[in-house]
């Protein structure tokens, strides 16, 4: 099969690139940075090298695939990230569609299913809806959970307070995901026919209370007291921005967690458990550990 991934080589297009390439597949990975082409080729991967704000590169390096996966960069410079999302949706539905691509993988979030309520994923659900709306593909909304890696940025706060604190409290049982078994889902996806329509997957790896969370974290990083605190909204607020985040940036984070506390987020998971991934709680936490102890 040809496919298309987009993402470059992040923590997910990366080990999903070279899964597909494993496979004997021809992928092709969009990049907007020309100096990871020879990384990228390195994978046994083609490199386009464009911007997905590029509706016409898009469109070119979309035509003649069998799938696309595609995904919604970050920005740093966006001053409304809802908007952003949107726009960068827009582009992938008007590519998918003059293109001709029939199967369309997104990378999507838990939550999605909601259209208020959930801070930073509202954008998410947006670029479901748009793509929803291209006649005739066979479209899979890859729905992961809680990232692991969210969880790097509670570093600076214990060897700050000797806390991991959240606004939702340490009986709030979640899901988590390794960046690895997105990518395993998401290859399994791209190479599996689909009738058309819009189908949806989660994709988690583990499920802990958010107690075992700092217990697991405190052992592999030699503190074995470490405690998860609740903070109130006002709380994460004030500390997400007293640490240089801007104010709309950190109320949708701030959402986002009071979502998971009050479990709107996770209430169509709820209904559509997937098989667990491979990588657990105690697997990501020697690379939690490593983290730690590298930084300042």
């Amino acid at each position: 099969m040809k496919i298309i991934v987009t993402g470059s080589l992040g923590n997910i297009s990366k080990p999903l690139a070279a899964e597909l390439v494993q496979q004997g597949h021809a992928v092709t990975v969009i990049s907007s940075k020309a100096e990871k082409q020879p990384e990228i080729e390195a994978l046994g991967a083609t490199a386009a090298i464009g911007s997905v704000e590029d509706v016409d590169f898009l469109t070119a390096a979309f035509t003649g695939a069998d799938a696309v996966y595609v995904m919604v960069p970050p920005s740093f410079t966006a001053m409304d990230s809802r908007a952003y999302h949107q726009q960068i949706g827009r582009n992938y539905a008007q590519s998918i569609q003059q293109s001709g691509v029939q199967r369309v993988v997104q990378l999507s979030s838990w939550g999605a299913h909601r259209s208020e309520g959930t801070g930073g994923i509202l954008g998410t659900h947006d670029v479901e809806e748009i793509l929803g709306k291209v006649p005739g593909i066979a479209l899979t909304h890859l729905r992961p959970t809680s990232f692991y890696s969210n969880m790097f940025s509670f570093i600076g706060m214990i060897k700050a307070r000797g806390i991991i604190g959240v606004n939702y409290d340490g009986n709030t049982r979640v899901a988590f995901v390794h960046t690895r078994d997105i990518a395993s889902a998401a290859a399994d996806e791209l190479t599996t026919p689909a009738t058309p329509g819009r189908h949806v997957r989660y994709a988690a790896s583990d499920e802990r209370t958010a107690n075992e969370v700092a217990q697991v974290l405190g052992a592999a990083i030699g503190q074995p007291d470490l405690q998860w605190v609740g903070l109130t909204n006002e709380q994460m607020q004030e500390n997400l921005v007293r640490h240089g985040l801007p104010a709309a940036r950190a109320t949708e984070i701030v959402d986002i967690y009071a979502s998971i506390g009050n479990g709107t987020l996770g209430e169509d998971y709820e209904q559509h458990k997937p098989r667990l991934g491979q990588v657990k709680l105690e697997d990501f936490a020697k690379e939690f550990a490593a983290a730690f102890k590298a930084a300042l």
